[in-house]
């Protein structure tokens, strides 16, 4: 298999979860031959989903482990994107561990929650929660990492994984809308900032994605009636199609893509 991120570094951030999208993207930079850094929130075990317990997964020790044992190179590290030293820390730790960052992937987002209810309902502390996760973590993240590549002078790339939900801004989702809409246009003004610099910065907006996130609304006749109806190719998407347009973004086949925010769902939305 080529190795077209032979030589490059990239971080991914919120990739241990057993279904979701991290854990796909990570494993597919891997395969193509970046060194890969892995961060979490370094989440207790009871907290884990049922089959995530069963099978005895070990968050981002388990991604890490994969990486591995498919011949790749991988650390593992428990970090707080809201915390501007800890970020900080985890680029410096990149750069001591593989010499170099190349890739940034912000994945790391808040969970559903309390803020799916009326915009009016939502607490105030359950907004800020949902705004500094999604919103200020990727624009830390994006700032350290693009500092790095900066002071390397070859250039780089960002991938923000936004959502659909952003473009869509529908009802009982305000908070969420709102902070993957910021995290478009996050994406398209560093862009500009940093074309001079050869460092590109793209946003990808995935549709339904079965991962741990949907849970809440069940599975079964229930799900398949949602994806259905609202999806056109009829099934939902696994994370893998987001890693598979992620590693065309941040290798040279996207190489004149930049300040975008590209859905991938599977046709539900336009534009």
């Amino acid at each position: 298999m080529e190795q077209e991120l032979a030589g490059k570094v990239a971080i991914v951030t919120g990739a241990g979860r057993m279904r979701s999208i991290g854990r796909p993207i990570a494993k597919r930079l891997a395969q193509a031959g970046a060194a890969i850094v892995i961060s979490g929130t370094g989440r207790p075990p009871e907290r884990y989903p049922d089959d995530e317990k069963a099978a005895g997964w070990r968050d981002i020790d388990s991604v890490a482990e994969e990486i591995r044992q498919a011949g790749g190179r991988c650390l593992a590290l428990v970090s707080d994107i809201a915390d501007p030293r800890a970020v900080d820390a985890l680029v410096e730790r990149t750069v001591a561990e593989f010499g170099r960052v190349d890739i940034l992937i912000n994945n790391a987002s808040a969970a559903r929650g309390e803020d799916r209810v009326a915009a009016i309902e939502v607490k105030y502390d359950v907004w800020k929660k949902v705004m500094v996760t999604n919103v200020d973590g990727t624009f830390l993240m994006s700032c350290a990492a693009a500092r790095g590549m900066i002071a390397q002078g070859h250039g780089g790339s960002i991938v923000n994984i936004s959502s659909i939900a952003s473009k869509i801004a529908a009802a009982r989702s305000a908070a969420y809308a709102a902070s993957k809409a910021a995290v478009n246009a996050l994406s398209r003004s560093m862009a500009l900032d940093l074309a001079p610099n050869g460092i590109r910065v793209n946003a990808i907006c995935p549709g339904l994605i079965d991962t741990f996130r949907l849970d809440d609304l069940g599975r079964g006749e229930s799900w398949e009636k949602l994806v259905k109806s609202f999806i056109p190719l009829g099934y939902a998407g696994d994370g893998t199609e987001c890693a598979e347009l992620v590693l065309f973004l941040v290798s040279d086949r996207g190489k004149w893509i930049t300040g975008q925010a590209m859905n991938i769902d599977g046709g539900s939305i336009w534009g």
